[in-house]
Formats: C-alpha cells, sequence, structure tokens
C-alpha cells in the first residue's frame, strides 16, 4: 500500500533553516509528480510546492518563493523541502502528498515551529 512518512519538522528561531523528508513506498515514486502542503492551527490546508516526475518542473505558493526549494531523490524514493528564512507565519504541519489512479495519499505530517 502507497505509504508517506514525513520527517524533519522542529522548533525554529525565525530566519532559520530546516529540512523536511518524505520517504514514499508502495507505488512507483519515480514516475509520479509529488507535493508539498500545510496547515496552520485553525487555518485550511495549503499547498506549498510541486515537483514533476523527473524535478524538472518545479512550483511553488507566492508565500514560499525564493526561500523554499523542493526536490527530490528517484533512487531513494524521497521527497525533500529545504526551508529557508523561516518566518513565524510558516508555523504548520506539513503533509507530503500524491495522486495515485484515483485516489490522493497524504503522510501523517511533520510539525514545524518558528518562534523565538
Amino acid at each position: 500500500q502507497v505509504q508517506l512518512v514525513e520527517s524533519g519538522g522542529g522548533l525554529v528561531q525565525p530566519g532559520g533553516s530546516l529540512r523536511l523528508s518524505c520517504a514514499a513506498s508502495g507505488f512507483t515514486f519515480r514516475n509520479s509528480a509529488m507535493r508539498w502542503y500545510r496547515q496552520a492551527p485553525g487555518k485550511e490546508r495549503e499547498f506549498v510546492a510541486r515537483i514533476s516526475n523527473t524535478g524538472g518542473s518545479l512550483q511553488y505558493a507566492d508565500s514560499v518563493k525564493g526561500r523554499f526549494t523542493i526536490s527530490r531523490d528517484n533512487t531513494k524514493a524521497t521527497l525533500y523541502l529545504q526551508m529557508n528564512s523561516l518566518k513565524p507565519e510558516d508555523t504548520a504541519v506539513y503533509f507530503c502528498n500524491v495522486p495515485v489512479d484515483v485516489l490522493n495519499y497524504w503522510g501523517q505530517g511533520t510539525q514545524v515551529t518558528v518562534s523565538s
């Protein structure tokens, strides 16, 4: 079955950096576009970034452009999100996402808290 396991979250000061990882299994990772989403307390889940199956096409939410970088390692079936210049408003649970056939799959999420 499809499994997505996020890691790398934590508490960081404003201006700091974190690198999130998402280990994928149960589907053909190298053939699948992948996405990161986030959900802050009391808010709806929002799109953060998308990467094509080859990594040649990247998309970002305006709120993270220039600060976050999505990448992937198809040999390790792992998705990454490098987050720099973090702001308090980046505080959220971060999820990786993949559509497989007609279903949408999510990981359990990893908490990122940006606070001094």
